[in-house]
């Protein structure tokens, strides 16, 4: 059964010889063999300021935003593709999804008053797909893997997206053969839309 997918490359550098850039081709070229429908979004090609005060996140964002939260509120899986920078999802990226969450869109706190928010991405799956230059293990058991765990649980679980998954690319600049596998790895996933 084909899915609906919103795939987002998140590094902020619209140049494609990013990695970043190769892992979102072969992310939408196995899902689009697959015959799943992909929306693409590189947040480098999008221009945008960041959010400054409380007043800014309750109010829609801008108009560049409306194709992106269209596909979102079409799409049955949402994949995410950054690059770790500083520990963390790079500024720009972080600020991408502030604009696409604003305005209640992800989760609304104000239509069940004291009650828990409304999870408006019920019924959606996501996947976050990590790159790094240190080793993906060295990530995950030195330092916890902790922009994966603040992104699915400040993010995407608490809006409803069920299941979250994610995939961890170490060493990205090792070598070809090993960026290869992982090209590899990420058409197949697109494949099965995961």
């Amino acid at each position: 059964m084909p899915k609906r997918i919103c795939l987002i490359n998140g590094h902020p550098d619209p140049s494609p010889e990013r990695f970043c850039h190769a892992l979102t081709d072969a992310y939408q070229t196995g899902a689009q063999e697959a015959g799943h429908i992909v929306d693409r979004f590189d947040v480098g090609a999008i221009e945008f300021g960041f959010l400054s005060s409380p007043q800014d996140f309750e109010t829609p964002p801008p108009a560049a935003f409306e194709p992106v939260r269209t596909a979102m509120a079409e799409a049955d899986h949402l994949v995410l593709i950054y690059p770790l920078w500083l520990g963390e999802i790079p500024a720009k990226t972080k600020a991408f999804f502030e604009h696409a969450a604003s305005g209640e869109f992800f989760l609304a706190t104000s239509a069940n008053g004291a009650g828990w928010p409304a999870q408006r991405m019920k019924g959606k799956s996501a996947r976050l797909i990590l790159t790094m230059g240190m080793p993906g293990f060295a990530y995950r058991l030195l330092f916890g893997a902790h922009s994966v765990k603040a992104l699915v649980a400040g993010l995407l679980k608490i809006s409803g997206f069920k299941p979250v998954r994610h995939t961890v690319f170490g060493g990205v600049q090792v070598s070809e053969k090993a960026r290869a596998r992982m090209l590899e790895r990420t058409q197949a996933l697109g494949q099965a839309a995961r």
